[in-house]
């Protein structure tokens, strides 16, 4: 028989399992919309890509004519660091345009978040106030008791001075009071908006110079014409040149110096201008047009700046002053010459200028050579084409050098036709003998630009005006007031105290115009 007084074994409840968190997609989807759009994340990516442009400020990048030697002078280690993190070329990098581009995803899903309550602040109006609403808000002043006025003619007080102040002013009769509602700067609750707009131009200036634009350079000679330009193209541990070909023909017409010296070399310490006219060809429609480039004044084709760089300082001649004595003799004659340029003589000859050697030398396979770039034995090659065509070509050189070519008959038959006219370089004017000219191709320029010129508008904008919204509350013998403003409260409190002392009739100052 079963015992009734011995405990019984108690049930143990069933355990059921843990349920499992689901994730969904959806779910995953709203926390990075969350994550992304968020003003803290926008301020982290901001203080990247700030950094990655200060280190492209710090490291000079690879586009640059002088980094083939500044890229010599670090280290190996900084070679390889900088290389493989690619700050050699940090604005072409992948992951700053994927941080430009994470970027305005931010500011335009933020703007998308925030528009709604900005737009509902500045267009849904609060027509009508009671004393007490206005004793509320953060700005107000204290009541006005003016027991001689009626509520209509308060009212009119109050309405003109809101608006001798340039507030738009909307008047509402109801409950036996009424109320003015003053406001100004309206737009102003938009100023952000227009600040992320300039903010994504900047951007998408920036996103186009990054894909887009290239720069190199191009070495330009009297006479010489060319249709690429050269670039540095870095490899982790070294530096190469890429050829890129342009859509123009570049032909050098002239190049020039302004000199400070003229007696003295033509080294960028006694220049104050360096001159280069090109000729630029057109390769789809063949047209042609002339550009003067010179310091701080580039010149745009095509999408195309292209601007002085430096100079080489091999010194060579724009133009050549010469004597000529006839063959056996007669009135000599001076003629002075241009390079690639012809002159001609009295007997019918034309002389053309072929090229210049500032330090004239024979090497002993006996081919000419200038020994430096300095003006130490100047010379001047010449082609000459007789009246019957029979042309021939001749060195001409200074006085005293001349005449040690003429008593030196060996020399002589190198260097001059057996028989032809006798030349004696006189003068020449100091020039360069090539121009380095820096192309770049941009097309994001004019973007950036546009967005800069915006983004300081616009924040001038935020910064400077404000949203000011006031309401005057009128009732017999008796005036409320209170309001507020997005920004610069203090002027909006003492706009306040403006209006209040017109209504009581006080004469404003001349600061209250």
């Amino acid at each position: 028989m079963e015992n009734l007084n011995q405990p019984q074994p108690v049930a143990k409840a069933a355990r059921t399992a843990p349920e499992k968190k689901s994730f969904s997609i959806g779910a995953l989807i709203d926390r990075f919309l969350a994550v992304i759009s968020s003003v803290p994340f926008g301020i982290i990516l901001l203080v990247i890509l700030l950094t990655l442009a200060m280190i492209g400020m710090l490291i000079q990048q690879q586009e640059l004519d002088t980094f083939a030697t500044y890229f010599a002078s670090l280290t190996p280690a900084e070679r390889a660091i900088y290389g493989r993190l690619g700050f050699f070329d940090v604005y072409h990098a992948g992951y700053f345009n994927f941080l430009l581009l994470l970027l305005s995803l931010n500011i335009i899903l933020a703007s998308i978040d925030y528009f709604p309550k900005a737009w509902k602040n500045m267009r849904r109006k609060k027509l009508t106030a009671s004393p007490g609403f206005t004793q509320t808000l953060r700005i107000k002043h204290d009541p006005i008791e003016l027991p001689q006025f009626s509520r209509e003619a308060l009212a009119e007080r109050a309405k003109e001075a809101a608006k001798a102040l340039q507030y738009k002013v909307k008047v509402t009769d109801k409950d036996n009071r009424t109320t003015i509602f003053a406001e100004r700067g309206a737009w102003n609750r938009m100023g952000a908006y227009a600040v992320h707009v300039s903010l994504l131009t900047v951007f998408a200036g920036g996103m186009l110079t990054s894909l887009k634009s290239h720069q190199g350079g191009m070495w330009v000679q009297t006479g010489k014409t060319d249709d690429k330009m050269m670039r540095n193209v870095f490899n982790l541990d070294q530096v190469g040149q890429q050829a890129l070909e342009l859509p123009f023909t570049v032909e050098g017409l002239d190049i020039r110096q302004t000199l400070v010296d003229k007696t003295k070399f033509i080294d960028s310490g006694n220049t104050l201008d360096w001159f280069t006219k090109v000729k630029i060809t057109d390769k789809q429609t063949n047209k042609t047009e002339e550009a003067l480039i010179h310091m701080n004044k580039p010149y745009d084709y095509r999408g195309y700046r292209m601007f002085q760089a430096s100079t080489q300082e091999m010194g060579g001649a724009r133009n050549v002053k010469l004597r000529v004595t006839p063959e056996g003799g007669g009135a000599a004659q001076e003629i002075e010459i241009p390079l690639n340029g012809d002159a001609q003589l009295a007997d019918g000859t034309k002389v053309h200028y072929i090229e210049f050697v500032p330090d004239f030398v024979l090497t002993p396979q006996g081919q000419v050579d200038s020994s430096s770039g300095q003006y130490n034995n100047p010379s001047a090659h010449l082609e000459l084409t007789k009246p019957t065509g029979e042309k021939s070509r001749v060195w001409t050189f200074g006085e005293q050098f001349q005449k040690q070519v003429d008593n030196d008959p060996a020399l002589k038959s190198r260097l001059m036709p057996p028989n032809g006219p006798k030349f004696v370089l006189l003068d020449f004017e100091k020039a360069s003998q090539a121009h380095m000219l820096s192309i770049q191709y941009d097309p994001g320029a004019n973007w950036f630009y546009l967005g800069s010129a915006m983004l300081c508008a616009s924040l001038f904008g935020v910064f400077f005006f404000s949203h000011q919204r006031l309401w005057i509350v009128c009732e017999d013998g008796k005036v409320y007031m209170g309001g507020d403003a997005n920004r610069n409260r203090l002027g909006f409190e003492d706009r306040i105290k403006r209006i209040a002392a017109r209504i009581q009739g006080v004469t404003p100052t001349e600061n209250e115009a």
